[in-house]
C-alpha cells in the first residue's frame, strides 16, 4: 500500500520541517514558461536568531525527490526571526508542472494535519 503525503515538508535546515505554513503567491510571465513562487512565513518555527546565518537553502521535498532554492530574505528583530521570504523560480513548462505537483502534495498534506 502507498503512502499519502508521507515526506511531503519544506525545510531550510535539512532534516528539520518547518512547521509555520507560509503565504504563497505564484507569478508567470506572460508566455507561461518562466515564473517564481513567493513564500512568507511569519515567525518560522525552525529559524532562530541563533540559526539564521546558517540558512542557505529552501528545500521544497515530497516523493519525487527535492527541489530548492537560494533566494532567501530574513527580517530578524533583536530577539526573534520575523520574516522569511524565499523565491523559488522556474524556466519551463516541465518545471513549473513539477513545481505544481509539489505545491498540491503540501497543501494536501496541509488540509490533513
Amino acid at each position: 500500500m502507498t503512502e499519502i503525503n508521507e515526506n511531503v515538508t519544506i525545510q531550510f535546515f535539512k532534516g528539520k520541517n518547518e512547521k509555520k505554513q507560509p503565504e504563497i503567491r505564484l507569478f508567470r510571465d506572460q508566455d507561461g514558461k518562466k515564473g517564481k513562487a513567493i513564500y512568507k512565513f511569519h515567525k518560522p518555527t525552525t529559524i532562530t536568531v541563533k540559526n539564521f546565518k546558517l540558512v542557505k537553502k529552501m528545500y521544497l521535498i515530497d516523493s519525487e525527490g527535492e527541489l530548492s532554492t537560494k533566494k532567501i530574505d530574513l527580517s530578524v528583530s533583536e530577539n526573534h526571526v520575523k520574516e522569511v521570504k524565499s523565491t523559488y523560480s522556474w524556466n519551463s513548462e516541465k518545471e513549473f508542472e513539477r513545481f505544481m505537483r509539489f505545491a498540491s502534495r503540501y497543501a494536501n498534506s496541509m488540509s490533513h494535519n
